[in-house]
């Protein structure tokens, strides 16, 4: 999946959300909502490695919600990027690419 094109499927699915719920997208909201999802990846962790109530959920209830958390965390990630212009192709090459023997 190329990373701009998700950015940008991504980016017109955040402005509805955005608008059927009346709010507006600022650059503080990307990373508050970016902030609540981590929270929520970490909330579903705890379940996953049984650190924290079940509330109910089976097993693979937990599993399926710890993993998609993950997708949750990846595409605020990728908005709030978007957001501010970051190429993340382009710094991931510089930051991590680099090193590859």
């Amino acid at each position: 999946m190329d990373l701009e094109e998700l950015t940008a499927r991504l980016e017109k699915i955040s402005v509805g959300y955005g608008e059927r719920l009346g709010f507006d997208r600022d650059p503080d909201w990307f990373l508050l909502k970016l902030q609540e999802e981590i929270g929520e990846l970490t909330q579903a962790y705890l379940q996953h490695t049984g650190r924290a109530r079940a509330k109910g959920a089976t097993r693979d209830d937990i599993r399926t919600s710890f993993h998609r958390e993950f997708a949750d965390v990846l595409c605020q990630l990728l908005l709030f990027a978007h957001q501010h212009d970051v190429d993340l192709p382009q710094e991931i090459e510089r930051k991590w690419l680099v090193y590859e023997a």
